[in-house]
């Protein structure tokens, strides 16, 4: 199993920009995207990962998806995460997962101990098929990657190991799509 290093997915983010901004600044920009012939995702993380969130963003807007964060609900301050738990956020929620044709969990270590996490890919799990959720785990370098249990439940994101920079989607059953083409189905 190939699970990416958050230090890799850290230098992909790094390699593809142009420019430098700030991590909030960056996020904000995303959402600015056209949606014209995109295929809909939603990413579910940990609120305090943001390197992991744009790091994830643009090693994912390389296939051509448009993508929508669940951190990112509250348009007038991305910082305020503070209103996550209110019904309406979690509504707002709810129906972005609903709307998304994909759903991805953000699956680094302190994700995965995450209840809302937990609450998000447990409810997209209502909504999707299978086939249309897929775990993104990540783990800290030289480090056991402490979600095997999503693995087994769930498809999940893999580097093919004869080849760079290429990605599949490994499904439980233990068949692999390429991720261009699970991203485009």
């Amino acid at each position: 199993m190939n699970i990416l290093p958050k230090y890799g997915l850290l230098q992909y983010r790094n390699a593809v920009r142009i420019y430098s901004k700030p991590v909030t600044e960056s996020l904000v920009l995303f959402k600015e995207e056209t949606k014209f012939l995109k295929t809909s995702l939603f990413i579910s993380h940990k609120h305090d990962e943001l390197e992991e969130l744009d790091s994830a963003i643009n090693f994912l807007k390389s296939f051509g998806v448009l993508i929508y964060a669940d951190y990112w609900l509250n348009d007038g301050n991305p910082e305020d995460i503070t209103t996550i738990n209110t019904s309406h956020s979690r509504h707002a929620i709810e129906e972005k997962i609903k709307e998304s044709q994909k759903f991805i969990f953000l699956a680094t270590e302190n994700a995965i101990t995450s209840k809302e996490c937990k609450w998000a890919i447990r409810y997209a799990k209502t909504q999707k098929p299978i086939d249309n959720i897929a775990i993104f785990p990540i783990r800290e370098d030289y480090t056991d990657y402490g979600g095997t249990e999503y693995l087994q439940k769930y498809p999940y994101i893999q580097k093919r190991e004869a080849e760079l920079d290429r990605y599949d989607v490994k499904f439980p059953d233990g068949s692999t799509i390429e991720l261009d083409s699970w991203l485009a189905s």
